[in-house]
């Protein structure tokens, strides 16, 4: 029961983030009108984004956010965040099991904190994203993959579990197709061919890609293709299959990166474990590290990722995700050769001072840039945990034992108290974060007048407000000033800093926006 603790500690962590966010305006409010719109049309392999096709992602993670509404009666956010929050622990379970055998109780629990409090992991537990889950299926197909070659190693071939392992290993592929789009398989066939070249055991490709994989794939697709063409017809099958696909991959109409940018995401995206893990595996390849057939296992998928994704024109940080776990936990199998390393103690000891200028940062942003909405206390405290934590994280590094694995415990700690703290205020900043408070308002004002026509000026992703306010939204044209509608009143949201262009209308303040009453 010991090993679930850190689990159970995460989870507590993060429920003043489930409780109390709210959606994003960006991808997660999107998601969700895109779900209201498919239930409404009873569409299932379809979507559509206000009668835009919206063939961008594939539909598992829509259903599950077409479930919560059918379930619940209503989008909330406790319940959707569990679709990135329970694969994410599975992850972390899966290799853990996985490694078990390399590390000793304080290696894997180091570990698990490391991963669970890396920056962008610990972040995407909690978005609205069908990331986590396609990393989820990604992970399972590559253990799945391993789990073949090592019996074909061992000579167990024909025994149950390889016969279930054959079976699942497409399943897991395709469901990561079914997340996320062609990802899912490209770094599961990539990452296992590349394996068996460097094995030179590239013979035995047809044993795991073989009839009954693609068999199990092609039928799959299949079904999916035939039901979205069904459904949507050939315009939107090729918008699904072509234009986003080989759209996003050869000439990125969105996130265009140069070649280098994961080189440089990669450094804070596994905050503040970027220089032990980089560190730790740079100096094991340079200095003749004795390779174990895992760590070269893990090896390979972290640099076929990371140059497969590099070669593709759309990047943005979060798809190099399934990287993370890898790097990580070939990180913290090698770390044992250098645990007395100043080096190592220094990768520690660089991110807990910078921890302990957290406070006083903190301190003097709230003053400046028209911060001031952040001056609440739960964000002082966190602040200052972090301080705290990263004090204690350098008397440990450096003190008579010089204890890394406590120094990453007490470190990870600190993190995850600290975003259990602040997480609390989340409820004072919800109109900062989405809009949630705005449309609130907005309704209330709507049913005391007695009309329903809502409209926005001068706010980004509007359109989707629909979510809130259970009725379309006019997005009046940025370069127009809205004014009233003769014969009704109306309801204009807008920026608080605009205000001023409607002297003269009720108007009320929720956060940087204003909710303006259009009428004669």
């Amino acid at each position: 029961m010991k090993r679930y603790i850190p689990y159970a500690i995460f989870c507590i962590a993060l429920l003043p983030v489930l409780l109390f966010r709210d959606f994003t305006p960006d991808n997660e409010l999107r998601y969700l009108s895109i779900a209201d719109e498919a239930i409404r049309s009873n569409t299932f392999f379809t979507f559509t984004n206000h009668g835009i096709p919206y063939a961008d992602k594939p539909p598992l993670y829509l259903w599950i956010v077409m479930l919560g509404k059918w379930l619940l009666g209503s989008h909330q956010m406790w319940f959707l965040a569990l679709a990135s929050l329970v694969p994410s622990l599975v992850v972390v379970d899966v290799l853990d099991r996985w490694c078990g055998s390399k590390l000793d109780g304080r290696g894997r629990l180091s570990a698990r904190l490391m991963l669970l409090t890396s920056a962008l992991f610990a972040g995407m537990a909690v978005t609205l994203r069908m990331d986590m889950l396609m990393c989820m299926f990604i992970v399972l197909a590559l253990r799945s993959f391993y789990r073949l070659y090592r019996s074909g190693q061992d000579g167990h071939m024909l025994d149950g579990r390889t016969k279930a392992e054959r079976w699942l290993f497409p399943i897991y592929v395709f469901l990561a197709i079914f997340s996320k789009g062609p990802i899912g398989i490209l770094l599961p066939l990539l990452s296992s061919v590349v394996f068996l070249v460097y094995k030179k055991d590239i013979r035995q490709v047809g044993y795991y890609w073989g009839v009954r994989t693609w068999g199990v794939l092609v039928l799959l697709c299949a079904a999916w293709f035939g039901l979205a063409y069904a459904e949507g017809g050939q315009a939107y099958l090729d918008n699904m299959l072509f234009h986003q696909t080989f759209g996003r991959a050869v000439n990125a109409f969105t996130h265009d990166r140069p070649f280098y940018f994961y080189g440089i995401s990669i450094w804070y995206s596994i905050a503040p474990w970027s220089l032990l893990v980089l560190g730790t595996i740079i100096v094991a390849t340079f200095r003749k590290h004795s390779w174990s057939e895992l760590e070269q296992y893990f090896a390979t998928i972290i640099v076929t990722t990371f140059v497969m994704l590099s070669c593709f024109s759309s990047k943005i940080h979060i798809y190099l995700l399934p990287a993370f776990p890898f790097m990580i936990y070939l990180a913290a199998m090698m770390m044992s050769e250098y645990e007395k390393s100043k080096w190592l103690r220094l990768s520690i000891a660089i991110p807990a001072a910078i921890l302990v200028l957290a406070l006083p940062a903190f301190a003097i942003a709230v003053h400046i840039g028209g911060t001031g909405w952040l001056e609440l206390p739960l964000l002082y405290l966190a602040s200052g945990i972090l301080s705290a934590s990263g004090v204690l994280t350098l008397i440990v590094v450096y003190g008579r034992r010089k204890d890394i694995h406590k120094a990453i415990s007490v470190m990870a700690g600190g993190i995850l108290l600290a975003v259990f703290t602040g997480g609390w205020n989340l409820r004072d900043l919800r109109a900062y974060i989405g809009y949630g408070a705005l449309c609130g308002q907005a309704r209330k004002v709507a049913v005391a007048i007695g009309t329903d026509d809502f409209r926005t000026w001068q706010i980004n992703r509007a359109e989707n407000m629909d979510v809130y306010l259970g009725h379309d939204v006019v997005v009046v044209p940025k370069d127009s000033i809205p004014g009233t509608v003769p014969g009704h009143a109306s309801i204009l949201m807008t920026k608080k800093k605009y205000a001023d262009k409607f002297a003269g209308y009720k108007t009320y303040v929720v956060g940087p926006y204003a909710v303006i009453v259009l009428a004669k």
